[in-house]
């Protein structure tokens, strides 16, 4: 007779996959097998601490020596860790290799379900000889008498759409009311589909929503097909301001690939764009203003004033996108001429405007956004951190695809590395350059100014006259070419950081606090989710607080987004945020030179 191997169940939050596998296994196989990427630059050796997981239940073997530090944190390592039984694995988006970090889609809330549009389904009496009620007239009076929905008007498209729906589906159909007004009509008993989109400067994040449930069909992640207008706002204001048509040419490039993107998720969960009834759109304030169609050239121009700072509703259609033919667009308002939608969307769903906690709110990306809630008071300020950080301008750096360095450490003298996708290394992402300047400061191969010691390790040297760490030799697992690290790569970094670093302190400030008094700091954006928190401390940009008081929440606009897409007391709050907010212009600030000139330095 053979023996039955026992066999236990690791569930992996919050990706939602699971492994099955032989008491006895490390985590981190576990992870292997299941298809989550967690981060293991030492191959699992238990000596780079990038693999931190938080088990949330069942038994697993004793702590090791090398997980010291990762129990300060209340933390294990998962090449460390190994499964006695069914176990519960809580993963940090810091432990995610990049791919998996960018499907995390932010910290969910659950809020009361109050969408701006309402489905009824209505049976109605066939018109006859007898009843000779117009087919508009008939729907109305169903809908006030049975239901108690008062409607006020239709949408002409819809109205046009009416008797073929009625007379095809015999008299019954489910009417779509948005504030008095039938926005479609449809199938009896389909239900009504909401799209949610964060529009980032290099990205879009899309979500389609069940506005019957609340529930997230879909989630997806594209490139913003503006990008081959130029990397970061300015490039498009200034693309914008050659004439009307080339303003109209990235107005209509973004609403083609929100179109793209509708039609993606749709497809993916069995339905059609058509039956999307409602959308909420947030993004930066040229982000929002391109999407609309309203100029941009006094936003790079001082004094940066926006065109509308109000939440603005508008139908689909008339933006152009191929949604129900009497869908609106809600957008959140806007705070400030860089400083948007999308941060007021990222501060609703952080909640920061609800903290008694002295709390930092960061989205980082090309352009960073950052509010400070302290007092009852909320600040926030913008700063141009510029596109190092998504791998431009840095000599090898590249977007976060397979075979971008993405996670570097110095340990016992040898330089080790992830790779994304374990693929064969090709060049260095906003992560990985990130890790690399704070390692090569660790070990003493970068002054404070950020220049290189030449003496300092084997891996500097000379190449076209400029000074450079060889991070990854030619050859070195399959490398096509040498992967460097060059002197005007910190200093990329340099200037990144330091603009971050000096709209935090500020805004501390402005508040009159310090640095050591807050909280909790939240990081959210695309690149906030990809970074090492250690690394930012380390070269200065977060302040050194204590690791726990930092808290990476990743696509929270997004999340924002989706809560006003099913909330209508979230847009109420939106709007409120936004009126809250004092916004502090960093280029007119008495100090804001001075802290920056100081925040160049490494640590």
């Amino acid at each position: 007779m053979v023996e039955a191997v026992a066999i236990v169940t690791v569930d992996f939050e919050p990706i939602g996959r699971r492994a099955r596998v032989v008491p006895g296994t490390t985590v981190l196989d576990a992870a292997r097998q299941a298809g989550v990427g967690l981060s293991a630059i030492c191959g699992g050796a238990g000596t780079c601490g990038a693999c931190r997981v938080r088990i949330m239940a069942g038994e697993v073997t004793p702590p090791t020596d090398s997980e010291e530090a990762a129990l300060a944190e209340g933390l294990r390592l998962a090449c460390q860790t190994r499964v006695m039984a069914d176990v519960r694995v809580d993963v940090p988006p810091a432990s995610m290799t990049a791919p998996q970090r960018a499907q995390v889609e932010g910290r969910e809330r659950v809020v009361e379900l109050d969408p701006a549009v309402r489905a009824v389904d209505v049976a109605l009496k066939p018109a006859s000889l007898d009843d000779l009620r117009a087919d508009s007239t008939r729907l109305c009076e169903a809908l006030r008498l049975e239901h108690g929905v008062a409607v006020d008007g239709f949408d002409g498209l819809v109205l046009r759409q009416l008797p073929a729906t009625l007379r095809e589906n015999d008299w019954r159909l489910r009417s779509v009311v948005r504030n008095g007004e039938v926005v479609a009509v449809m199938r009896d008993g389909s239900s009504s589909l909401g799209l949610a989109v964060d529009v980032g400067t290099t990205k879009l994040a899309a979500y389609l929503i069940d506005l019957e449930n609340g529930e997230t069909l879909g989630a997806a992640g594209v490139m913003n097909p503006q990008i081959a207008y130029g990397e970061d706002v300015m490039a498009r204001i200034t693309y914008a301001m050659q004439g009307e048509s080339q303003a109209q040419e990235l107005h209509q490039v973004v609403i083609a690939g929100l179109d793209e993107v509708a039609q993606q998720l749709c497809v993916g969960a069995g339905r059609e764009p058509r039956e999307i009834v409602e959308a909420v759109i947030v993004g930066n304030t040229c982000m929002h203003h391109l999407v609309v169609g309203l100029p941009v050239a006094q936003l790079g121009l001082a004094p940066y004033v926006a065109v509308l700072g109000e939440s603005y509703d508008i139908k689909a259609r008339d933006l152009g996108l191929h949604l129900a033919p009497g869908a609106y667009v809600h957008l959140l308002p806007n705070i400030a001429g860089f400083v948007g939608a999308d941060h007021v969307s990222m501060v609703l769903a952080t909640r920061l405007h609800e903290t008694d906690e002295i709390t930092v709110g960061l989205d980082i990306g090309t352009n960073t956004e950052i509010s400070l809630a302290a007092g009852g008071r909320l600040l926030s300020c913008s700063c141009a951190s510029g596109p190092a950080f998504e791998g431009a301008h840095i000599h090898d750096g590249m977007r976060a695809a397979p075979g971008a360095v993405e996670r570097i450490r110095a340990i016992d003298g040898r330089i080790v590395y992830q790779t994304i996708d374990g693929a064969p290394p090709v060049g260095i992402c906003g992560s990985g350059i990130l890790d690399g300047v704070a390692e090569l400061r660790r070990i003493g191969v970068v002054r404070p100014n950020g220049a290189m010691n030449m003496d300092s390790h084997p891996r500097v040297r000379r190449s076209d006259g400029r000074r450079e760490f060889l991070l990854v030799p030619e050859g070195e697992r399959d490398a096509p070419h040498d992967v460097v690290i060059t002197r005007k790569d910190i200093n990329e970094i340099q200037l990144a950081k330091a603009a971050i670093r000096a709209g935090i302190e500020v805004l501390l400030s402005e508040a009159g606090c310090r640095a050591e008094q807050l909280d909790r700091v939240v990081v959210a954006g695309a690149f906030g989710t990809y970074l090492d928190v250690d690394s930012a401390v380390a070269v200065g940009m977060f302040p050194p607080l204590p690791h726990e008081r930092f808290l990476q929440v990743g696509n929270a606009a997004g999340i924002g987004a989706k809560l006003t897409l099913v909330s209508q007391r979230c847009r109420t709050t939106a709007q409120e945020i936004a009126q809250r907010m004092e916004y502090v212009e960093l280029t007119t600030h008495p100090r804001f030179v001075e802290i920056y000139a100081e925040s160049l330095m490494l640590p």
